[in-house]
């Protein structure tokens, strides 16, 4: 879809929460929901906290809305929002649990990618999920998000160095996790195939 149909597929729903109109918005959040909720549950470490976001991020986005400037991807106004929704409660809560500066860890061999694809999505995210607050934000905003660690250091006011380990520690803690689950995967395939 390029960025003028984009725009034009939502112009009606653009200006009706524009003028407030309940159906309009109401229309936007069912459109927009189970994505948002999906990005919001990245960052998330229950679906009670991503639901949370959710409405906070929908709050923010009707505020705003009328400053949408029909430039662009509409979606993708919104999912900044609330990525920026997520980092500003990550935020709040870190300054109870703080990012502190790791050593450098020894990176681990690649997991083998067969471990990979014979896991679900859901999998994965449960892993993702399971991160602690600081490893699962700079996880999300460099490799799903794509921002560089300078600009995550900026986000959430910590060093550039920071946001390299604490995605480096990241990224072996998942590893670790997909060979754990491969490992038993593969024990229960054996256990199964010995009957």
């Amino acid at each position: 879809m390029t960025e003028a149909n984009n725009i034009q597929d939502y112009s009606e729903i653009i200006e009706g929460c524009k003028n407030n109109n309940r159906k309009f918005q109401e229309k936007l959040y069912q459109t927009f929901c189970g994505k948002m909720f999906a990005v919001c549950l990245r960052y998330a470490h229950t679906h009670e906290d991503a639901e949370d976001i959710v409405q906070e991020g929908f709050v923010k986005v009707f505020k705003s809305i009328s400053q949408f400037r029909n430039e662009g991807s509409f979606e993708g106004w919104i999912r900044r929002i609330f990525v920026h929704t997520a980092i500003e409660i990550y935020r709040k809560n870190s300054k109870m649990f703080p990012i502190v500066e790791l050593t450098p860890y020894r990176d681990i061999q690649n997991v083998s990618s067969n471990a990979i694809d014979t896991m679900s999505a859901n999998e994965l995210m449960k892993m993702v999920q399971s991160l602690s607050s600081g490893y699962r934000t700079v996880f999300n905003l460099y490799a799903i998000e794509g921002f560089t660690h300078r600009e995550i250091g900026e986000m959430l006011g910590i060093s550039e160095g920071t946001s390299k380990s604490q995605m480096s520690r990241a990224r072996i803690l998942l590893q670790n996790m997909i060979e754990d689950v491969s490992k038993k995967k593969l024990s229960q395939e054996v256990k199964e195939y010995g009957k």
